[in-house]
């Protein structure tokens, strides 16, 4: 049974709240710590990323496990569940480790504009990025470790013009901020969408809304929900997991990591931790609840 005390559901961002933007792996203890402890309470514990399951379980689930997460997960009640590709896939995670991707390919990039940038990325821009071959449905060009802040986002708005070209060549609707084009059809499925750390190309009906109604929809056919949900992320998009849960009727509010970038007038209440950002700032989150078990 989910925890009386609590009586409480997350939904997390990885990049930012749960693993720093500069090492893209979990580097504070306490975290892994406090979400077995919420897991083992009975917490329903989503990770909405747009991440690929290779990275997510080897940077979250795998830490996770190596300190008890099997042993959490065994308990009444114990639900985690993981979205990856802002819901093009996912996956439950289980006292023996995270399941079976399922994916869903009516969603997936065009092989044709994927071969256009994976050649446009090869050509000028692997000294300062990497492309991610793990993905399924998006493309994923991503910020070497080894490449400045400055110079990486540089090539950044290069990599971007390039690519939305070489989609206007192929035919393809695509966005990349103010400026679209629609396809033959008139439509616009598909998106350029830039991070702090990579630039994503997607299709336009996949966020973290989307991420946020395929992990309800898990925990429900598991269990009674919750009927108090925090999400917690450190982008504008990540919002829209809160966005999702108000809008069937559940109360949430949402914790932003960044909230430099803007804090978003909301229904719902949105919080802040002090001048904490980042993983700190989710660790903060974290431990306050974690601190209501004792």
């Amino acid at each position: 049974m989910i925890d009386a005390h609590l009586n409480l559901g997350l939904l997390l961002d990885i990049d930012g709240p749960i693993a720093s933007p500069v090492t893209r792996s979990i580097a504070i203890p306490s975290i892994i710590d406090n979400l077995i402890a919420l897991t083992a309470a009975g917490v329903p514990i989503a990770f909405i990323t747009g991440r690929s399951d290779a990275f997510v379980r080897e940077q979250v689930i795998t830490p996770l496990f190596g300190a008890g997460l099997s042993a959490a997960l065994e308990t009444t009640g114990a639900r985690m569940f993981t979205v990856f590709e802002k819901g093009a896939a996912w996956a439950t995670v289980g006292p023996d480790g995270m399941g079976e991707t399922q994916i869903d390919r009516s969603v997936a990039v065009p092989p044709a504009l994927v071969e256009r940038v994976r050649a446009i990325h090869a050509r000028d821009f692997s000294d300062t990025m990497f492309w991610d071959d793990t993905k399924y449905a998006m493309i994923s060009i991503e910020q070497r470790t080894d490449a400045g802040t400055a110079e990486f986002q540089e090539a950044q708005h290069r990599l971007n013009d390039a690519a939305f070209a070489a989609a206007v060549e192929l035919g393809l609707g695509i966005r990349l901020g103010d400026r679209a084009v629609p396809d033959a059809d008139g439509g616009i499925p598909w998106r350029i969408d830039p991070t702090i750390i990579s630039t994503d190309i997607e299709s336009v009906t996949l966020d973290k809304d989307k991420g946020a109604e395929r992990a309800l929809e898990h925990f429900r056919a598991a269990g009674d929900l919750p009927t108090l949900w925090r999400s917690v992320g450190d982008s504008r998009s990540d919002y829209k997991m809160a966005d999702y849960v108000h809008s069937v009727g559940i109360e949430v509010a949402h914790v932003d990591v960044r909230p430099a970038d803007g804090v978003l007038d909301k229904p719902y209440r949105v919080i802040t931790e002090g001048d904490l950002i980042h993983d700190e700032a989710g660790a903060a989150f974290l431990r306050f609840w974690a601190k209501k078990l004792q």
